[in-house]
């Protein structure tokens, strides 16, 4: 059963933090628009994450690396103009803070101006500077580290990160600095993906701050997922989604039904139409 999104209070950046200590778990999803965002907000949500899987979800490219900031800033309006009670995550797309601090600001400012209540940005250690820039103006920063969608190239491909020690990116032990550095930096919370569960409860135990799961397994703080995963929608399964509704076949199916309809001349009936 689930309340009313105006029954129950606004979610917030310290109110999240507080689940660190509380042991309350935290949920995050995925939602790109209006729509998504009110249902997802209904359900119950914690915090809806604008993220830049907007390009591979809804875009139809095959990375985040093409997603701009103003793709970024407008799908963040118009999650933000539902007034969701979830904590509004505005995701920091590739090219739009790697240059310098003062360029992360400068486009933090744009997501927060557009309606992000926080935003989010991937790297560790090397992103620590950016940070703490970022935070000292008073924009709550989340952070990324393991399998980092816009390092795509650097890895691989999208792999699991963490499986083999050593200091270098994508190792266990580096893994572990870069968790401490971004909690050092200033961020409020952190999204650990895509590693082994024993590295994720580790990196939990360490940090001080929120861990938000995805591909880590069960002992972080918090979990997320990509909507469209959650609703069955996806072309692709991944080992580490859960499809709770099968509903792509609904769509296909439904929409077969009204084509043969218009084609038969059933559809519109009498009923659905204006006299």
């Amino acid at each position: 059963m689930t309340t009313s999104p105006a029954d129950r209070p606004k979610v917030t950046v310290p109110s999240i933090v507080r689940r660190k200590h509380t042991g309350e778990r935290i949920s995050m999803i995925t939602a790109y628009d209006a729509t998504f965002a009110r249902l997802v907000d209904e359900a119950g949500i914690d915090m809806i994450l604008v993220g830049d899987s907007v390009g591979m979800v809804v875009q139809g490219v095959d990375n985040t690396l093409p997603v701009g900031l103003d793709e970024m800033a407008y799908h963040v309006e118009l999650v933000a103009r539902t007034r969701p009670r979830a904590l509004v995550v505005g995701d920091l797309p590739f090219g739009s803070y790697q240059v310098s601090p003062q360029q992360a600001v400068e486009s933090s400012i744009v997501l927060m101006k557009r309606g992000a209540e926080c935003v989010k940005l991937e790297g560790g250690t090397h992103m620590a500077e950016t940070i703490d820039a970022i935070s000292r103006i008073d924009i709550p920063v989340m952070g990324h580290i393991g399998l980092t969608p816009q390092s795509v190239h650097r890895m691989g491909g999208h792999k699991v990160q963490g499986r083999s020690g050593g200091y270098e990116a994508g190792g266990r032990e580096r893994l572990i600095e870069d968790a401490v550095a971004v909690e050092r930096a200033g961020a409020f919370a952190l999204v650990i993906e895509g590693v082994p569960r024993d590295l994720a409860k580790e990196i939990t135990s360490k940090v001080s701050i929120p861990t938000i799961g995805i591909g880590a397994g069960p002992d972080c703080d918090g979990q997320v997922l990509v909507l469209h995963d959650v609703l069955g929608l996806s072309a692709h399964r991944y080992k580490f989604a859960k499809a709770f509704v099968e509903l792509r076949q609904q769509v296909v199916d439904a929409t077969a039904e009204y084509v043969a309809d218009v084609k038969s001349g059933v559809w519109p009936d009498d009923a659905h139409s204006f006299h």
